[in-house]
């Protein structure tokens, strides 16, 4: 990570280097004004579409707009239906057709504006239209700034499961403004934070204590200092994506307690939160991978308490048998098999490929026992 003055002092800047494209990640204070500037820079074109849902576009989208029209961009605005169960085909079709009737080129850009549900809707119009345009992610959830709008997934949801449908395209430009943060409610900022642990868990034994001894949804933590913590996790994410942008090895670390997760999130119908989800799918996992023994001792208990103390669920009540059969339609599932994300210490996780019946165990041992 680098300091940077451009823009404002207080912004720090997070390089991610892809094989298909590489941009800066800016993650600062109180510097949505700075997107019009950015979005210019990296992406260039003549008309930015600004994308963003009936819940974050009333509080955002003029700002931004703003900033992108004196830039000299002409705008359009796309507004969808919050809520994941508006993340479908159903939904994206209408917003490509407003592209298309706005008369955007393939030099032109799409401004996502959301969290990321937004973020993914926003990315696959613009990895469709026309065969792909650029897009520039404007984060405004804890959880879309420290995972979903960096690495280029885009997706939308199948009534088979999550995220079944999509494709890979790499933002031109990310621009995370901490201060968003502030209107979240505290079930919503609580629900970011599986993301955030489960970062920890995977490549940081420092970040993971000072959420043990700090939890976020405390809200002790300075707007500077929160920065920092979305800086340490998007670089944690730049590394893995760096070194493996298509997810064919070393990203698939990223799926730590997803495997769970989104058979505990598909099965309550997606009222249960996405880092609510990967939070109670990672105690589940390591619960049962620390009972077979691929697990340091203590680790489990660890992760139950960090997530408890944010809020977060450790367990689930979802009945074993529908947990396996949303697993069974998971999208790191390879014939018989899935790639388990297995911690094998706090800041340490191995890739295990397990067999439908390994994986039924797996769940028996771990969910459904607090």
């Amino acid at each position: 990570m680098s300091e940077t003055g451009t823009h404002d002092t207080r912004t720090q800047v997070v390089p991610v280097r892809t094989p298909s494209r590489s941009y800066n990640v800016h993650v600062g204070c109180d510097i949505l004004h700075t997107v019009g500037p950015l979005v210019r820079e990296a992406a260039g074109g003549d008309v930015a579409a600004v994308m963003s849902d009936s819940n974050v576009g009333p509080l955002y989208a003029q700002r931004v707009i703003g900033s992108l029209e004196s830039s000299g961009y002409r705008t359009v605005y796309v507004e969808f239906a919050a809520g994941e169960r508006n993340k479908r085909f159903a939904t994206l079709v209408p917003m490509l057709e407003q592209l298309a009737q706005a008369g955007l080129s393939r030099k032109d850009v799409v401004v996502a504006v959301g969290g990321g549900v937004c973020g993914d809707m926003a990315g696959l119009a613009a990895a469709l239209y026309q065969r792909g345009i650029q897009v520039a992610q404007v984060p405004t959830s804890l959880l879309a700034m420290v995972d979903s709008s960096v690495g280029g997934k885009t997706a939308v949801d199948l009534e088979a499961g999550k995220n079944l449908a999509g494709a890979f395209l790499q933002p031109s430009v990310v621009v995370a403004d901490v201060t968003c943060l502030h209107t979240l409610s505290p079930a919503l900022l609580a629900d970011s934070c599986g993301e955030v642990i489960k970062h920890g868990v995977l490549a940081d034994p420092t970040l993971f204590s000072r959420l043990e001894a700090h939890p976020i949804t405390e809200r002790g933590y300075a707007d500077e200092e929160l920065a920092r913590v979305v800086a340490q996790n998007v670089a944690i994410k730049r590394n893995v994506v760096n070194a493996d942008e298509r997810e064919q090895g070393v990203r698939q670390t990223l799926n730590l307690g997803h495997t769970l997760g989104h058979a505990i999130e598909a099965a309550s119908d997606y009222q249960l939160g996405h880092g609510s989800s990967v939070a109670a799918g990672l105690c589940c996992v390591t619960r049962a991978t620390e009972r077979l023994g691929w697990t340091e001792p203590g680790c489990a208990e660890r992760i139950e308490r960090v997530c408890a103390a944010h809020g977060l669920p450790t367990d689930t009540s979802v009945s074993h048998e529908d947990i396996l059969r949303f697993a069974t339609h998971d999208k790191k599932r390879s014939g018989q098999t899935v790639n388990l994300i297995v911690p094998l210490r706090i800041g340490k996780v191995a890739i295990r490929t397990v067999d439908m019946d390994e994986l039924a165990r797996i769940v028996s041992l771990g969910c459904g026992t607090r």
